[in-house]
């Protein structure tokens, strides 16, 4: 299904204030859970609180994560370890998070900080929100379009590129690499433009979004010095390169170290 006529869908059924999601009571019940982990923070993302209050056996907690930064990422990893009962291991992945965007704003210090615009979704184009934005800016970026904690929104392409962007980011919320790239095959745009996994390592409150500010590193700041490259680690991203919309040559990278070069069409 193209990614319009997904939007379509998803508009309908909230102005008709239905749910997307179903919810199997009786597997539930036969599952016997502890605990349920969702969220609210997005109804068209995953099943909320709402659509399992009349679902979950009686007597099931289910834990809603609701964060709007990449702090409040952190601080609810620590919440759920210690609901679970093991909050030191929530405080240690936090830490190992913050040290890593910590790493990579050393990194990128001192350096430019290309204007560059993140999709969560695109057709139409959705402006990122929530904590993507705060990534780019650790990443020695300058987002543009979109503000921190604030939800996506939808715009033009049009819009995009009056704020002269230096880079795109296609990081569609809910597809993989090659979801995304399979559904952007037609985009033209003429401004370096890359897809990337955005359900891996972007839209999901989780310890890979610290992962996911490396990998923006390294596309903002491909030339970095040694020094540089060393603090950025291993996380040079899996992308897939758009061919820009006037004649050229562009590269195409479909995970880490297969590289080839084509001539984009007219």
């Amino acid at each position: 299904m193209a990614s319009a006529q997904i939007d379509e869908i998803v508009r309908a059924s909230k102005s008709e204030s239905h749910s997307l999601y179903s919810v199997d009571a009786q597997l539930l019940s036969e599952l016997q859970p502890d605990l349920v982990i969702t969220q609210d923070l997005c109804e068209v993302c995953a099943v909320s609180s709402g659509d399992l209050s009349t679902a979950c056996p009686i007597g099931v907690e289910v834990f809603s994560m609701n964060p709007r930064s990449f702090e409040d990422v952190v601080e609810s990893i620590i919440a759920l370890a210690e609901r679970l009962g093991v909050r030191q291991r929530g405080v240690e992945v936090a830490q190992n998070m913050r040290d890593k965007v910590q790493e990579v704003t050393q990194a990128v210090a001192g350096h430019d900080r290309p204007r560059v615009f993140v999709a969560e979704w695109t057709d139409p184009p959705y402006g990122s929100g929530h904590w993507v934005p705060e990534m780019v800016e650790a990443a020695g970026g300058t987002n543009v379009v979109s503000r921190p904690g604030e939800y996506s929104f939808t715009t033009t392409w049009e819009t995009v590129l009056a704020e002269k962007p230096e880079l795109i980011v296609l990081a569609a919320c809910g597809f993989s690499l090659q979801q995304s790239l399979d559904r952007v095959q037609d985009l033209r745009l003429s401004v370096r433009t890359v897809v990337m996994d955005g359900d891996a390592h972007f839209s999901r409150p989780a310890p890979r979004i610290a992962d996911g500010i490396r990998q923006f590193a390294h596309l903002i700041h491909p030339r970095g010095g040694a020094g540089s490259r060393a603090a950025l680690g291993d996380a040079e991203p899996c992308v897939a390169s758009l061919p820009l919309y006037w004649p050229g040559r562009a590269q195409f990278a479909v995970g880490a170290g297969h590289r080839s070069s084509v001539t984009p069409s007219h």
